[in-house]
Order: C-alpha cells, then sequence, then structure tokens
C-alpha cells in the first residue's frame, strides 16, 4: 500500500475515533447549565377511567433530556407529598419521591404514575389534581395529574381550536340529549350543543364545572333546563370544600347563542352560582328572533356579570341576581328584555364595584369603535334593583334606533329624576328594601320592608306564585319573594 495513502487513512480513523470518544464524553459530563430543561410526553397526565368501586389506575410518562450532556434531576415528585392520591415509580424506586436521577444527553426517561380512588367516598373532590414536579440545576418544571374522584359523568374536552376554549361535543346535529339526575355531570372544558342539536337537562340535576369550564349551546342549537321548585338544576364550580360554598369564579359560563328557528332557550327552576358569568347570551351568526326564557332562576356570586347580553330576547320572572364584581344584568347591543317579579341585588364584597348592577346600551361598535345604533325595549315590573353603590341603574344611549325603557312597580336606587312618566311609574327610590339577609343572600323582605303590598296585581298575574311557590294574591310584593309572615332562616 502507498505509504502517504496509509498515512491519510490512518490519521482519518483516528480523528473519528476521537469524535465519538469525545462526543462519548461530553454526554457522560454532567451539565450543571441553569437554562437545561427537560421536555416531557405530555404537559399533563389524565386518568379518565370513572371507578365505581375502589380501584387504580396506571398511566406511563415519559421524560426527555433533549440536551448532548447528561443532567441529574435533583428531585420529582409530587407536590402533595405523601397526601397525594397518586404514586410515581421511576426505575423500580416508588413512592411520592424519587432524588438524583441522572438522565444521559439525548437519552429518555420511564416514570410511571399510578392513582388510587374510592369513588364511594362523598369527601372527594369530583376532579383530584396534583403536580408532578421536577427540580433540575435549580429548574422547577411541573406536569398536571389529573383524575376522577366520584362515580359521576365527565366530560372531557378533546377538540382545541383558535379562538374557542378547549371542548367536547355533547350533542351533535340534529340529535337531542338528555342529561339526567341519576350521576353528576362534572365538566373539564367546555360541553358543546352542535347547531340544530338540543340538549336537555331534567330535574335535579348536578352540573359541576372545572376551572375555566362552560356550556356552549353554538348557533342553532337548543339549551332546555327542566327543574322544578322541589327538585332544581344546579350548575356550579366542581370544588366541594366548604371554603368554596359561596366563592366567585371556580368556571367561566353557561353561553348561549341564537337558538334554531321555532325554538326558544328556557331555563327554568334553576340555580347558577360562583363562576365568571352565569349567562352570555348572544346572536352570533343572525340576529336572534327567538327568546331566553328565565323563570325561577337564582344568578348570584359571579365575578364578572350575572346576565350579559348582545342583541337578544330575554323574558325573565321570579329571577334573582345577586352579588357580581361587574354588572348583575347588562344587556348591550339593543335588543327586547321584559323582566317581572324579579330581584337585582349587588352586594360585592370582594373590591371595589364601580358598575351599576343593572346597565343597558343600544349599540355595538364598528371596527373604527364608532357606535352602530340598534334598537333596545326594556321593561321591568314590580322589582327590585338596589345594592351598595349610590346608582344601580345605568344607561348608554345614542341616537339612531328606537329605544326606550320603563319600570313600573319597582324599588330601584339611582341618583336619576323618576317623575318622567314614560320612563317610571309607581317607583319607590333610594329606599332600602330591607332584606332578610343579604350577607347570607338571602333576598326575601322583612318584615318593615317598603316592597311589601307595592306591586301591581295586572302584573304579578302573569307569574302568581313567587319563587318558592308561594302564592302572591291581590297585594303583590315587588320582587322575586312574596313576604310571609313568622318566617325564619331557610
Amino acid at each position: 500500500m502507498n505509504f502517504t495513502l496509509f498515512k491519510r487513512l490512518f490519521i482519518l480513523s483516528l480523528f473519528s475515533v476521537l469524535l465519538v470518544w469525545t462526543s462519548s464524553c461530553k454526554k457522560d459530563i454532567l451539565s450543571t447549565d441553569p437554562s437545561l430543561k427537560l421536555s416531557f410526553s405530555n404537559d399533563s397526565v389524565i386518568f379518565d377511567t370513572v371507578f365505581t368501586s375502589l380501584g387504580s389506575a396506571t398511566h406511563r410518562l415519559m421524560v426527555y433530556n433533549p440536551s448532548s450532556s447528561k443532567v441529574k434531576i435533583s428531585n420529582i415528585s409530587l407536590a402533595s407529598g405523601t397526601a397525594s392520591d397518586f404514586r410515581i415509580n421511576v426505575d423500580g424506586e416508588s413512592g411520592a419521591s424519587v432524588k438524583d436521577v441522572e438522565l444521559a444527553g439525548g437519552d429518555s426517561l420511564f416514570i410511571f404514575l399510578r392513582v388510587t380512588i374510592d369513588p364511594t367516598d362523598v369527601n372527594n373532590p369530583f376532579v383530584v389534581e396534583d403536580d408532578l414536579q421536577f427540580l433540575t440545576n435549580g429548574n422547577s418544571q411541573n406536569v398536571k395529574l389529573v383524575a376522577w374522584g366520584q362515580n359521576a359523568n365527565y366530560i372531557l374536552a378533546d377538540t382545541y381550536n383558535t379562538g374557542f376554549p378547549p371542548y367536547k361535543v355533547v350533542v351533535d346535529s340534529l340529535q337531542t340529549v338528555h342529561w339526567t339526575s341519576e350521576k353528576p355531570y362534572v365538566i373539564y372544558g367546555y360541553a358543546v350543543v352542535d347547531s340544530y342539536g338540543k340538549l336537555i337537562i331534567d330535574a335535579g340535576t348536578q352540573v359541576y364545572f372545572h376551572d375555566k369550564s362552560g356550556l356552549l349551546a353554538y348557533s342553532d342549537a337548543v339549551l332546555k333546563v327542566e327543574g322544578t321548585l322541589e327538585n332544581p338544576v344546579h350548575f356550579q364550580g366542581d370544588r366541594l370544600e366548604p371554603e368554596y360554598s359561596e366563592l366567585p369564579g371556580q368556571w367561566d359560563r353557561i353561553w348561549l347563542m341564537e337558538s334554531q328557528p321555532g325554538e326558544d332557550h328556557e331555563i327554568r327552576n334553576a340555580i347558577i352560582e360562583n363562576g365568571f358569568i352565569g349567562i352570555q347570551a348572544e346572536s352570533f351568526l343572525h340576529v336572534t328572533s327567538n327568546k331566553l326564557i328565565l323563570e325561577n332562576v337564582t344568578i348570584r356570586n359571579m365575578n364578572g356579570m350575572g346576565i350579559f347580553s348582545r342583541i337578544y330576547n330575554i323574558l325573565g320572572g321570579n329571577t334573582v341576581v345577586s352579588n357580581c364584581g361587574g354588572y348583575c344584568m347588562a344587556f348591550t347591543g339593543g335588543g327586547n328584555y321584559n323582566f317581572i317579579q324579579s330581584t337585582v341585588a349587588d352586594y360585592w364584597e370582594y373590591g371595589i364595584r364601580k358598575t351599576p348592577a343593572l346597565f343597558l346600551n343600544n349599540f355595538l361598535l364598528d371596527s373604527l369603535e364608532n357606535p352602530i345604533p340598534i334598537p333596545m325595549h326594556f321593561n321591568m315590573g314590580n322589582s327590585i334593583v338596589y345594592g351598595y353603590n349610590e346608582d344601580e341603574f345605568g344607561t348608554e344611549m345614542v341616537d339612531g334606533a328606537d329605544s326606550a325603557y320603563f319600570f313600573d312597580h319597582a324599588l330601584i336606587k339611582t341618583t336619576r329624576d323618576v317623575g318622567d312618566a314614560n320612563l317610571f311609574e309607581s317607583v319607590i327610590v333610594n329606599e332600602d328594601p330591607l332584606f332578610f339577609d343579604a350577607e347570607e343572600n338571602d333576598y326575601r323582605l322583612d318584615t318593615l320592608s317598603p316592597a311589601i303590598d307595592k306591586g301591581s296585581e295586572a302584573i304579578s298575574s302573569q307569574i302568581p306564585n313567587d319563587i318558592l311557590g308561594n302564592p302572591r294574591g291581590t297585594s303583590p310584593d315587588l320582587g322575586a319573594y312574596e313576604f310571609e309572615p313568622g318566617q325564619g332562616k331557610k
């Protein structure tokens, strides 16, 4: 062989060996780079098994070291420690934490995660959560762990589209689905009723929403909530601890777009509480010609708004909307609204509220922020609008659209002149309605309330019993509750 060629081949081989050796050494060098981060096969691990008896489930998580250098994971641990319902197993070592796990450059690691649930334990939350924490070179990274804690119907978002929250279609187009009271419904993400689908929620059904979750009836879908006085339908957050029983902002909203032709959205005998917006009703793809009907509905403790609308038609009777961080009722972009025997009471205690309890406007804004006038007609009879603020009734109206409001037999807290008979008839101004216990969300009237016997029988005859089923008689009171002598605490 030519000596020069041999020499070149030898040097090339030696160089290749050095490259391999250098690369191997680099992988064996333990990096202390604080910017180095791990990657994971999932950013959350969801155990979507619904147990009917005591049982366990195991999932797997892959952990990757994307760098070319070895790293030491100082600690892999469950945030709740030994109190967690979850357990981890790393290379045969199991428990609530594992320390000093080394991972070569470009290598991966299996972690097995186990959860044990007793779904018959009513002290369990519906959604059991924890965080799996990784500490690497001072960096902390988390993977969310989620499991179902009680036997229920769980609705888990499985669709992700830009501009919409994560959701799952629970009613397809042209389908009718009943939610029954047999087991609670727990919504994780958004539950969606598709166009021309209908969701009917039966009396006594309990619906629990996880953080940022909600219920959406899309354009031309229909929602029917069919509670009774004895068995109302209840919408609330999924945290069951006592400290969450009156806490606002635990879930997002019930979102209603225009219903399909010939059908109205109907919510009867329901309690909606502790979310961001109780009901958002808006014309989305086209202006609705149908209505949202509210009867014997209580909406309370919303850190945004109780009822928020854009170009909608709403009929409400025996409606109670209370304690909202923004507006209790905000009817915007015009529309038609008629509320009778209703109580709007805002005693928000979680901060300063600068908005009135009831707000109306008759326009939307175009892309240049110019108002587009839209007709607005609002009527309220035999009702109460009251709260902490000096003025609990606000309007923002522009010319160019037929718009009017009218209060017929009402108690209102306002700085407005109520002497115009075209706007106000038989209105009590700025007198405390003396609710039985506003701090406890009890808006029945106390013995000396100025709202007692001040209603119109012509109005009350449209809804002769109050929200509790008590008859109003010939001298009805203002608001959703008729005073009952000798009434005690609820």
